[in-house]
């Protein structure tokens, strides 16, 4: 990967510069706060990588809960990262070892780039995405212990900074809606969420499997229909 590539790159992660070293920040703080060093921030960051798995992961470390709930938990809340994986296996094609660490990497907002993205004319386009990943990450490793170091010096109520990751979800989802032409996922992803929701209940995020399991096989029929035509 060249400064060529990166230069390429760049402009396109600024938006989840900003957000990252926001929410990054915050979840930093939330783990000094909980009592841990700011080591525990960097390898949280480097080796989990999943901003709500993180923020979830100060709870259940603050609780010493058990690891089969550790493992349940974190299961639900990042199951959506393996549907991510598959459905960039195309785009993925031909990275070589590259390719485990683009999946590992893909975030809600990294996918979200990458997903829309394409390399400019003269741009290695497997570089380019594999710049992206890496900036991203980078990002939240720097808000992570920006806020760990902060949190160690300042002491503050950290009540309801966690909210923090949903504005930032909140936001993807409305540029999401604005640059897209249909809007049936959307509905699709909604309508599924709010029926699991009622069917399963909230508790231990039990509605999240069921729902993306509605929203993946909705989407594979309306495949072909959401290809092709105009938006709507």
């Amino acid at each position: 990967m060249n400064r060529k590539t990166l230069a390429a790159a760049f402009p396109h992660t600024v938006p989840v510069l900003m957000g990252y070293l926001s929410i990054g920040t915050v979840f930093g703080w939330m783990l000094s706060a909980a009592g841990f060093a700011p080591t525990w921030a960097a390898v949280m960051s480097v080796s989990i990588y999943a901003g709500s798995g993180q923020y979830l992961g100060v709870d259940l470390l603050d609780k010493s809960a058990p690891l089969g709930d550790v493992a349940f938990l974190t299961l639900m809340i990042n199951f959506r990262h393996l549907v991510y994986g598959l459905s960039m296996l195309e785009k993925f094609k031909g990275m070589g070892w590259r390719k485990l660490y683009m999946m590992f990497s893909l975030t809600d907002e990294t996918y979200a780039l990458l997903a829309g993205v394409e390399a400019p004319e003269g741009v290695n386009e497997k570089g380019f995405y594999f710049a992206i990943a890496l900036l991203d990450h980078l990002y939240w490793i720097a808000g992570s212990l920006i806020g760990a170091a902060a949190g160690a010096l300042i002491t503050i109520n950290t009540e309801g900074i966690d909210f923090a990751m949903t504005a930032l979800f909140l936001v993807i989802a409305v540029e999401q809606w604005q640059s897209s032409a249909r809007h049936v996922p959307a509905y699709l992803g909604a309508a599924g969420t709010l029926v699991c929701l009622f069917l399963f209940g909230a508790e231990n995020g039990r509605f999240l499997i069921p729902a993306l399991a509605i929203l993946v096989g909705g989407l594979l029929l309306l495949r072909p229909w959401l290809e092709g035509g105009e938006g709507q």
